[in-house]
This record gives C-alpha cells, sequence and structure tokens, in this order.
C-alpha cells in the first residue's frame, strides 16, 4: 500500500455527465484542490450537463465532447493528464439485451482506446470504474458469502460480459506491461440526478406522477444499494492510495429485495400496492448481489457513510419530489437542447 497519497494533478474522467461520472466530478473538485480535471464525455442519451452546471466554468475543469471509441479524440483529451478514472459505459442490462453491440463497442473496444493511449502517454494512475455484475449471481440463500475480489467471474447478462472483458484487458495491461491500472467494482448506485431507466427513479417519478411501477418476476431479487457519493468518494480512496493490479470491491452492506424497495418507494410517495404492476421477468436475470468490502476499507482506509436506509433512500425521493423540472426535462427530452447549448458555452480548450 502506498505510504504518501498520490496526488494527481491533471486527471481525465470519462462519461462526466453521466449519473455517477457527474457526481464524481463534482467531488474531485471540491475534495482535490490541487488536481484539475478534464472531462471527456459522447452526450448520448443518458448523459445531462446540467448536473454540472454549477462547475461547467470551473477554473480546473474542461469539458470536451468526444468517444472513448476514438483514438484521436481520446489523445486530444489525455494529453497532459497524469490520472485516468473511466466511468464512461453503456450500463442498462435491458438495453444490452436487446442490442449488445453499443456495449461492446464503449465497454471494450473504447476501454482498449483508453489504456493503449494511457501507455504512449505514460499515464500514472488508470481506474476502471467496474460493477459487481461481473460475478455473476448468488443465490437467495443469505448464508452464501458476498462478493470478494477472488470471486470468479461469471457474468450473466450483455452487460455484464462487456464489463467484464474490460476488466480482463485492464489486468491483461497491469501483467504485459507493468501498467499502472486498478479497478473499482461498485454495487447498485441510487442518489439525485440518476437517469429515470434506473429502479428508483423510474418508479419513484413513475408513483409520484400516479403511474403504475413494473416490477419484475417475483419481485424477490436482491440488490445491495450505496449512495453515489459513497461510491465517488472510494472512487478518490483508490486514485490516491490503491495499487496497480488491484481489484477494490465497493458496497454498503445495504441488501434489499426489489420487492421490499418497492414497498418503501409506495410508502414515501403515498401510494399503496395497486400501483405495482407485475411483469415478465428480465431474461437471465440474477437473483443476488452482495458485495465484501472488507479488502477496501481495510487497504485504503474508506468506508460507506452515505448510504444507510431508509434516511438515505428517503433524501433521494425527496431530491426528486423537488426537482421536478429536471426530470421532466429528461422525460420530454428537452434535456438534450439543454445539452448542445451547454457543450456550446463550455470553456475552450
Amino acid at each position: 500500500m502506498i505510504e504518501r497519497p498520490y496526488e494527481p494533478k491533471r486527471i481525465l474522467i470519462t462519461g462526466g455527465a453521466g449519473f455517477i461520472g457527474s457526481a464524481l466530478v463534482r467531488m474531485v473538485l471540491d475534495h482535490l484542490p490541487g488536481a484539475e480535471v478534464v472531462n471527456l464525455e459522447a452526450l448520448t442519451y443518458a448523459a445531462s450537463l446540467s448536473g454540472l452546471e454549477e462547475v461547467l466554468d470551473h477554473p480546473r475543469h474542461r469539458f470536451v465532447r468526444g468517444d472513448i471509441a476514438d483514438r484521436a479524440a481520446v489523445r486530444s483529451a489525455m494529453e497532459g493528464c497524469d490520472a485516468v478514472i473511466n466511468v464512461a459505459a453503456e450500463s442498462h442490462v435491458d438495453r444490452s439485451i436487446l442490442d449488445s453491440g453499443p456495449f461492446v463497442r464503449t465497454n471494450v473496444v473504447g476501454t482498449q482506446t483508453l489504456l493503449d493511449t494511457a501507455r504512449e502517454l505514460k499515464v500514472q494512475r488508470y481506474i476502471q470504474v467496474s460493477t459487481d455484475e461481473v460475478y455473476g449471481s448468488l443465490s437467495l440463500d443469505p448464508n452464501e458469502p458476498a462478493f470478494t475480489e477472488l470471486t470468479p467471474l461469471r457474468p450473466s447478462s450483455p452487460y455484464a460480459a462487456s464489463k467484464a472483458a474490460a476488466d480482463l484487458l485492464v489486468l491483461a495491461y497491469v501483467h504485459t506491461f507493468g501498467f499502472p491500472a486498478m479497478i473499482t467494482r461498485c454495487s447498485n448506485n441510487f442518489g439525485p440526478r440518476q437517469f429515470p431507466e434506473k429502479v428508483i427513479p423510474l418508479f419513484t417519478i413513475n408513483l409520484m406522477r400516479g403511474k403504475r411501477v413494473p416490477l419484475y418476476g417475483d419481485g424477490l431479487n436482491v440488490r445491495d444499494w450505496i449512495h453515489v457519493d459513497d461510491h465517488c468518494a472510494a472512487i478518490i480512496a483508490a486514485l490516491e492510495r490503491g495499487q496497480a493490479g488491484q481489484v477494490y470491491n465497493i458496497g454498503a452492506s445495504n441488501e434489499h429485495p426489489n420487492v421490499e424497495l418497492t414497498h418503501m418507494l409506495l410508502r414515501l410517495t403515498g401510494r399503496d400496492a395497486s400501483y405495482i404492476e407485475h411483469v415478465t421477468d428480465r431474461l437471465g436475470h440474477d437473483r443476488r448481489y452482495a458485495i465484501d468490502s472488507t479488502w477496501t476499507t481495510q487497504a485504503l482506509g474508506w468506508q460507506a457513510t452515505r448510504s444507510i436506509w431508509p434516511a438515505a433512500l428517503e433524501a433521494t425521493v425527496h431530491w426528486y419530489r423537488e426537482n421536478q423540472k429536471w426530470w421532466e426535462s429528461i422525460l420530454s427530452g428537452r434535456y438534450r437542447e439543454e445539452n448542445e447549448r451547454l457543450a456550446q458555452q463550455c470553456r475552450r480548450p
């Protein structure tokens, strides 16, 4: 373990207008006053620059529009950076079942492009932000141990398979080239500004609009929920104190069945069980995810502090209630026009 924290000077953060990426950009600018941020973002459908509006003109933030699979765009953005954090990803399982092509392009080819460029430019720190879904599924037996960093990779969905492939590329570059990369694997995130295709914002917004919520199958699938700010704090801890070649699991020991989550959201929005619509289960639906963060806590001195339910979930629902204009813009598609407007007014390289 590194005795003295690494102090990055210029960090390339990819996917910095997405849910996790924008939270990470804001946190880096707030908690690492000596670091500049170059934000490489393709502005695909799930990106919203409104989450960065207060920092778009920050003197230590530079927005660059570009695709991580585009070598010229990546090289231009990465020039002069000593650290890279790859948050950019296609991440919605349902979409990967319909068409896995964009997932392979962004998650695999994009990662390869970043790794090759980072090697060429002699980047000193590279973090691949991954997911617990690469481990596949646990059974519903609560006595089955949670995922550790040594759990074999058994991805179940095209999305998870693309992330596992990217992880293996990263580890291969560490082994073959001595490349200074590490991987973080996180459980399900929640919090403000999450794109409304994900379950918590989708259900919350539906219920506030008086619409029913689609609950897959028997609703017993278990997820381990972590607040996005806890996740970002762990990424920063890995950037400062992590070791090349290591994997760090990030979770909050906050497991809940989907049906329990649904009833909590019903209570928080003043709705009853008649608003639940049971729908055919997702193809290949993993039953349970659970993260063991023991190694990450020991190695990085990090622990989740913002994810405790019900308070953290209540605060999240409150944010969506108080920010109706934000999600109405997403649902109507107006956010795309706003993205274009804000991208035009960003500070130039």
